[in-house]
């Protein structure tokens, strides 16, 4: 039997999520700073890690937004298939975007051209990625993903050759190009395999995961654990002052792909890494 979720609820929780995901620091990110800022001994890194926990502290207490870029709002949706939502489910997550940016005091940031470059002047639309799967819900997570972070991501065709080595120096070699530039410590996202667009949104959507779960495919659990290691020896460190937390996480997801191909791609995330999730 179908179960009927009307479009104004929708709407609600995406409102209530944009500022959530803005105000609040995630337990994992947070535990993840604290573990770095105990064990970093470059003194510069230590106080930009522990301005950071301050910051985020004063967000939460003023519910205000953790940093002045609050993002363009990335929303998953995941609809299962015995849920009916009553009404248009593109619309309802906009006026919701809407609604959240507006209620929240939340910067507005998107452009409604990306040559022309005017300000919609309400941060719609959102970019919208939806699935399916079993049940009678629907779950939404709210992901605001500033630019300062988002500019340093890439994707790269490589070639099967290039196997994993090559995937990972690829990775390594995102992070140190980027520098200081996307907030660090960061997270990083990598998605591995289907075609260019489908790794991209793997790496997306890999900033989902918390950053101290491992994969469960042992093989990409080394592979992330070998590339935490290793951007972390870049001495990038927090905000770009040296030190050993580079990175917080790299979170890796993959998919099948063709023979002649080897789609690999870098999302990377500041250190809020911000996300949200309700399921109705």
């Amino acid at each position: 039997m179908r179960r009927e979720i009307d479009a104004s609820a929708v709407t609600e929780a995406v409102a209530r999520l944009c500022a959530e995901a803005n105000y609040n620091l995630g337990t994992d990110v947070r535990t993840a700073l604290e573990r770095c800022a105990a064990r970093e001994g470059n003194p510069r890194g230590l106080r930009v890690l522990e301005s950071i926990l301050e910051n985020a502290d004063i967000a939460k207490r003023e519910q205000t937004a953790i940093c002045q870029d609050t993002g363009m709002s990335v929303v998953f949706v995941t609809l299962g298939r015995d849920a009916y939502v009553n009404g248009n489910i593109e619309a309802a997550v906009n006026e919701g975007v809407r609604l959240g940016y507006d209620r929240g005091c939340l910067r507005k940031s998107v452009v409604g051209d990306p040559l022309r470059r005017r300000n919609t002047g309400d941060n719609t639309p959102a970019v919208i990625h939806y699935e399916m799967t079993e049940g009678d819900g629907v779950e939404l997570t709210v992901a605001p993903k500033g630019f300062g972070s988002e500019n340093m991501s890439a994707l790269k065709m490589l070639k099967p050759s290039d196997g994993g080595a090559g995937v990972m120096d690829f990775v390594v070699e995102t992070v140190r190009s980027a520098g200081g530039n996307p907030c660090p410590p960061v997270v990083v996202g990598v998605g591995i395999g289907g075609t260019m667009e489908k790794a991209a949104y793997l790496a997306k959507k890999a900033l989902l995961r918390d950053v101290d779960g491992a994969n469960p495919d042992p093989y990409y659990a080394d592979m992330e654990a070998a590339l935490l290691e290793r951007i972390n020896a870049l001495n990038i460190g927090p905000m770009g002052w040296g030190g050993r937390a580079t990175a917080l996480g790299v979170n890796i997801l993959t998919y099948p792909t063709h023979i002649a191909g080897l789609p690999a791609a870098v999302n990377v995330s500041c250190h809020v890494t911000r996300h949200a999730s309700a399921i109705l």
